[in-house]
């Protein structure tokens, strides 16, 4: 028989609900041992007073095997209706049928189903979760400051801890961002134990990384190898800690580099390899620098300055800074001390830190003690004074032994001149 227009909303709704009923009932004879549903539903059974039928209220989550019993009972509903009356059942028999539906809360509790589909970005969400969300600021697409990126970064923030200067390392556009790839339990952590374990302390980290951010860039296996080649040269651990404290870009250069440079001042200066080895820990950048300084300087003191081979042996293992000085302040110190203070050159040789004293130092002092008539440097006449004392003691005790005056009388003396 034909159902009239005003009967089919009234059939769908009662054939929705049987399929939801059916559905219900075979997804608790199928139940799993152990295994219950997830939370997401929400179902209770409300009878309209206009329609009398129940109206059910769903969560936002549906499996998809609860939607697959609901379409096969569904569709066999509606066979079965096909050949009865087009008359509904009375209110009395669905509320009959209702006291048979199984509480979803209690029930249907199921809290690990296979085959879930997963969570969709998309789903809609109610506005109180909706307040809850705490969005983070989004990362600058582009910045000339890494200051902007170390709320981002976990690595840029430890670094910070350990007293790295990133305003420092933002000049260098490569290192910056090479800073911001870096992961630091995989590529940071494992170099801070390195160094640690060559010798840099803790408060030293933080300095040594600002100059030489260029480590991170180097394989850890090539920098112990290079940490092994220095002791292999009989350096102490001690040395090669105080060596890469000094010059943090050490470790940075290549076996091969280093030991060409090793063999560079032993042949070139004729050095012993201890005295070789006691240099190099002295002055550790002498492995690091550019050696055309050194090689200048050299031609300076055989060729200018007229000093023999065995004497500059003897000042450059005294004072090693003299392979790295300024050519032109070695000339004029030199000259004044020579040609003006008449100083002979095995003197000379013999205090080489006059070499490593500012120039307006020496000058001062010797034109006062000229002006008080005791600039004498002869060591084989009376009142000989050492060049060692006339450029390293204080004031005070420069004048109260050397000039015999007072620092008053010093000081009025400097503002004539």
């Amino acid at each position: 028989m034909a159902l009239s227009a005003q009967q089919i909303p009234r059939w769908f709704n009662s054939a929705k609900l049987r399929s939801l009923i059916n559905a219900a009932q075979l997804t608790k004879c199928f139940t799993r041992p152990g295994r219950t549903l997830l939370h997401g539903f929400s179902a209770q059974p409300q009878i309209s007073s206009d329609n009398c039928f129940l109206q059910w209220g769903f969560k936002t989550y549906k499996t998809s095997s609860l939607w697959n019993s609901s379409q096969s009972t569904s569709s066999s509903s509606q066979e079965n209706n096909s050949t009865q009356s087009s008359l509904l059942p009375s209110v009395n028999e669905q509320s009959q049928k209702t006291q048979k539906i199984p509480s979803f809360d209690s029930e249907l509790f199921l809290e690990e189903l296979d085959e879930l589909p997963p969570l969709s970005p998309m789903q809609p969400i109610s506005e109180e979760e909706a307040i809850q969300i705490i969005a983070d600021p989004p990362l600058p697409p582009a910045s000339f400051t890494l200051r902007d990126y170390v709320d981002h970064s976990e690595t840029l923030q430890k670094l910070v801890l350990l007293g790295v200067d990133l305003s420092k390392i933002e000049k260098h556009t490569e290192a910056a961002n090479l800073l911001l790839r870096l992961d630091f339990e995989k590529d940071i952590k494992q170099m801070l134990l390195f160094l640690k374990d060559v010798g840099i302390e803790d408060n030293q980290l933080g300095a040594f990384l600002t100059k030489n951010h260029a480590i991170f860039s180097e394989d850890l296996e090539n920098l112990k190898i290079r940490v092994a080649y220095l002791l292999s040269k009989n350096f102490s651990k001690a040395d090669v800690a105080q060596m890469v404290r000094k010059a943090p870009f050490l470790l940075n250069f290549s076996v091969e580099r280093l030991d060409n440079r090793l063999g560079f001042f032993q042949k070139e200066l004729e050095l012993s390899v201890k005295k070789t080895r006691d240099l190099v820990v002295r002055l550790p950048r002498l492995l690091t620098g550019s050696l055309e300084p050194v090689k200048e300087n050299m031609k300076v003191y055989r060729l200018e300055l007229g000093f023999k081979h065995n004497e500059i042996q003897h000042m450059i293992t005294r004072i090693p800074k003299m392979l790295t000085a300024n050519k032109r302040k070695l000339t004029e110190t030199f000259d004044f001390v020579h040609n003006v203070m008449s100083i002979p050159h095995h003197i000379i040789v013999k205090f080489p830190q006059v070499f490593n004293t500012r120039l307006f130092k020496i000058k001062e002092r010797h034109l006062f003690l000229t002006y008080l008539g005791r600039a004498q440097y002869d060591p084989a006449k009376p009142n000989y004074i050492s060049l060692d004392k006339l450029v390293s003691i204080p004031d005070e005790i420069f004048c109260e032994e050397i000039a015999k005056a007072s620092v008053q009388d010093f000081h009025k003396f400097l503002k004539m001149l």
